[in-house]
């Protein structure tokens, strides 16, 4: 399985390939799903641009997503949409439009909470294991753990391909869940390349880098799926 990161914390400054408008990720979504992205993971952006967990520019972003693709879709709940653990935790409970599945990172305040609120709703949740973090031995810990869709296993800092196997290493069985590894920047394709490799899910697009893997910048998310499928 490949995800599409669509935007992230990226915007207009960083490149003009970035999708901010629901109708502008619907697009980008569906381009992504024809160069061969199977998964939608995406960050709601309001009008000015922030990210948000707002139910109404959800329900927006998902159903304009949705119009366009037929495959899963997923947002981020991180403390970039809300800082607050107890205001996120509320915003999930007034989303009026459900997506597939919710990022939650385990080493920010408040995971358990947010992760038993979307279960609660039946929204699956990828537990974002980030590495240098206490994110894995929480969640290894937690008692939630069995039950998410699939562990979410970010590799960022120096020497990629090192700090990925010393992850997975960490995260170990991950209770018997799916791992999707992914890299940031300077290490998203080596970690791609690797996740390939091992036989796990992994993601590409504009939220984890703006790049090809020679180096030129991407014109969108479906160039660098494309660009993840380089012998087919």
């Amino acid at each position: 399985m490949t995800q599409v990161c669509l935007n992230g914390g990226r915007g207009p400054g960083d490149s003009a390939a970035v999708p901010m408008s629901p109708a502008a990720m619907a697009e980008a979504a569906a381009r992504a799903v024809a160069a061969g992205a199977s998964d939608i993971h995406v960050h709601p952006r309001t009008p000015c641009g922030g990210e948000t967990l707002s139910p109404r520019v959800l329900a927006e972003t998902l159903t304009a997503i949705r119009a366009a693709v037929d495959v899963p879709v997923g947002v981020t709940t991180g403390v970039a949409e809300e800082p607050d653990p107890v205001r996120r935790v509320e915003r999930v409970r007034a989303w009026t439009v459900l997506p597939d599945h919710a990022s939650v990172h385990w080493h920010e305040p408040g995971a358990e909470e947010l992760a038993a609120a979307l279960m609660e709703r039946g929204v699956g949740v990828e537990a974002g294991l980030r590495s240098g973090t206490r994110g894995p031995a929480r969640f290894l810990g937690s008692p939630l753990a069995p039950r998410v869709l699939r562990v979410l296993a970010e590799v960022t800092g120096p020497d990629p391909v090192t700090t990925a196997r010393t992850l997975l290493a960490e995260v170990g069985g991950s209770h018997g869940r799916p791992i999707l590894l992914h890299g940031t920047d300077a290490g998203a394709w080596p970690v791609l390349r690797l996740a390939r490799r091992l036989g796990l899910a992994t993601r590409i697009g504009l939220e984890d880098t703006l790049f090809l893997p020679d180096g030129s910048p991407a014109r969108d998310n479906a160039q660098l799926v494309s660009a993840a499928f380089p012998e087919e």
